[in-house]
């Protein structure tokens, strides 16, 4: 992947092969966050991924045909959670985490649900959250709870694909 330039991308459904890939792509991720909290764990951040894995809801991120980065967006009783959002630092920075985030808030939006997500203390990603309509709702000293209500006008408008 050649950088500066943009990045083509599909995502493809997560299935049970994958959770170690996944869990390897969260550790390298999480490890600079973490580590400056003085949370990192090489054992935890990784088990942590494989106690919540849900192919079910999870997707893999394919840009130029290899394996960038995985998101899981969960129903729950009060909308949508995003959760394990990363990308490999090889594509970071060419807009395919705001790409792949306007497609999985468009099927919120079609829903009419709200999205949250958590995200660590002053992690880089809270300003990609930030620019896609995402408030603090909570905060402690390790994680902010972050939501975005739904934007039904979008789907009205027909900048959302219809179902």
């Amino acid at each position: 992947m050649q950088a500066g330039r943009q990045v083509g991308w599909v995502l493809r459904a997560a299935g049970p092969a994958d959770v170690e890939r996944i869990a390897e792509l969260r550790a390298t991720v999480m490890r600079p966050d973490l580590e400056r909290l003085g949370r990192f764990d090489e054992h935890r951040v990784r088990q942590r991924l494989r106690d919540s894995f849900s192919p079910r809801y999870t997707s893999v991120v394919v840009a130029d045909d290899a394996f960038a980065g995985c998101v899981t967006l969960r129903p729950a009783e009060n909308g949508h959670w995003l959760e394990h959002f990363y990308l490999d630092p090889g594509v970071q920075g060419r807009g395919l985490g705001s790409a792949v985030l306007r497609a999985l808030l468009g099927r919120a939006d079609a829903d009419a649900v709200p999205v949250r997500l958590n995200v660590l203390q002053g992690s880089a990603a809270r300003r990609l959250y930030e620019r896609h309509g995402f408030t603090v709702e909570d905060e402690d000293p390790i994680d902010v709870l972050m939501l975005r209500p739904p934007d039904t006008t979008r789907y009205r408008r027909g900048l959302v694909p219809q179902p």
